[in-house]
């Protein structure tokens, strides 16, 4: 597995990491026994980054759980581990008030608990279009001074996002979330840039568009997962437009179409 530093983390990270939303069920429904081979599989073949949020799962927080029950199974200090404050309890009509650091702490110390670990590597803001970060920050800088956390930064596609954060903190945003695909390039125009000017590390969201780019799919796929499922026909989502469009050939990418 190709590794590469992970931006001014000081840490070194594989290149494909492994997403772990899907270990919710909210991308269907699958067993702990089968979410354990998930991660033990990634962890054999040499993925030392895995990605998550609070928010990831049905019910909130399955992912991280998921994750707990086998993490002590691998060398910690090998691992980077990046999770999200900010969408806990949304889904369900319980969204939680971030008005105080506080509050930040306290979602980052029930995280810790879930994954059974003394600290996260990584915590990101999961509010892309936060305007005042500054409770954010200031909760991540505590959980840092607590031995809890190494680094902190901020799931946005908006660059205009990510340079207030960055400034706000003092530059001490070490990693940004971004959407970014073949079938979305737009972070190559200022944002990737910007981010290699001031030493951020990237993960990307979406590398496969939820799927799309797998060549797994075509225009008669039903989705029955919580996630895609707004994209069936008759249903009218941000989805549904790279679902259908025209240029993909019916989600067939170029290595999927036969010669």
């Amino acid at each position: 597995m190709i590794s590469h530093p992970f931006g001014k983390t000081g840490r070194t990270v594989s290149c494909v990491g492994l997403g772990t939303w899907n270990l919710g069920n909210q991308w269907g429904d699958i067993t702990n026994e089968e979410s354990d081979v998930l991660l033990r599989t990634a962890v054999d073949s040499g993925m030392t980054l895995i990605d998550t949020a609070d928010s990831y799962g049905i019910p909130h927080g399955k992912s991280e759980l998921r994750i707990g029950r086998v993490l002590h199974e691998f060398p910690r200090e090998k691992l980077t581990l990046v999770s999200k404050i900010h969408n806990w309890g949304f889904r369900t009509g319980q969204g939680l008030s971030y008005t105080t650091p506080d509050m930040v702490r306290l979602c980052g110390h029930a995280i810790l608990g879930r994954m059974k670990t003394e600290y996260v590597d990584t915590l990101l803001c999961h509010n892309g279009g936060i305007e005042d970060p500054s409770i954010f920050i200031e909760g991540f800088n505590q959980l840092v001074e607590e031995g809890h956390l190494r680094n902190y930064g901020i799931s946005t596609n908006s660059l205009e996002v990510l340079k207030r954060f960055h400034e706000m903190s003092g530059g001490r945003c070490a990693v940004t979330e971004v959407d970014y695909s073949l079938l979305n390039r737009e972070a190559e125009e200022a944002f990737i840039p910007f981010c290699q000017e001031q030493g951020i590390g990237i993960l990307v969201r979406g590398p496969l568009s939820k799927g799309i780019l797998s060549g797994r799919y075509d225009l008669e796929t039903e989705f029955t997962d919580t996630v895609r499922s707004g994209w069936n026909k008759g249903k009218r989502t941000a989805g549904s437009t790279n679902r259908n469009s025209g240029s993909l050939h019916a989600f067939k990418p170029w290595w999927a179409m036969p010669i």
